[in-house]
C-alpha cells in the first residue's frame, strides 16, 4: 500500500467513525427523550456508574465541565433523585456525589435500548463478522487509549 493509500484509508476510517458516532448519538438523544435526563446528565450518570462515587472536581474532569456546571448538573440530578451528595466519612470536607438505584436503573435500560438498536442494525451481519468488527473496535480502544497515556507523560 503506497503512502498515498494510507493515508485515503485512514480518511474513510475518520469518515465512517464520525458517521457512525453521530448516528449513535442521535439514537442515544432520542432514547434519552424518555427519561427525565438530558445527555450529560447520562453522561454524568455512566461515570458516577463506572468510577464510584465522585466528588464534583473528579466529575467535573471526567465531563469536561467547569466546577460549577458540574455543580448545577448534580443539583437536577440530586433533584431527580437519582444521586445523592454524601460527606466523606474520612473527611467530612469532602463531598462525594454518589449514584442512586432510579439513577442505575435508567442508565441499564437506556443502555439495554441502544443495545438493542444495535443489535437491530446488524441483524444481516454474520456472528464471525460481529466478533471481528468487536476485535477491531477494542484494537482501536486500546491502542487511542495507549496514545492518550503516552501524551500525558
Amino acid at each position: 500500500m503506497t503512502e498515498s493509500q494510507a493515508t485515503s484509508s485512514i480518511a474513510d476510517v475518520e469518515k465512517e467513525l464520525r458517521y457512525i458516532s453521530g448516528i449513535i448519538k442521535q439514537q442515544g438523544r432520542e432514547i434519552l427523550n424518555h427519561y427525565p435526563i438530558t445527555t450529560p446528565q447520562f453522561v454524568a450518570l455512566q461515570w458516577l456508574l463506572d468510577k464510584g462515587d465522585l466528588t464534583i472536581g473528579e466529575l467535573s474532569t471526567h465531563l469536561h465541565l467547569a466546577c460549577s456546571t458540574t455543580t448545577d448538573l448534580v443539583d437536577r440530578l440530586e433533584k431527580n433523585e437519582l444521586v445523592e451528595r454524601i460527606r466523606d466519612s474520612k473527611d467530612r470536607r469532602i463531598v462525594r456525589t454518589h449514584l442512586l438505584e432510579k439513577g442505575t436503573q435508567i442508565i441499564h435500560e437506556v443502555i439495554e435500548k441502544r443495545q438493542n438498536y444495535l443489535q437491530d442494525v446488524l441483524k444481516d451481519v454474520s456472528d464471525d463478522e460481529v466478533k471481528q468488527l468487536t476485535h477491531l473496535l477494542h484494537v482501536l480502544h486500546e491502542n487511542m487509549r495507549e496514545t492518550s497515556k503516552e501524551k500525558q507523560k
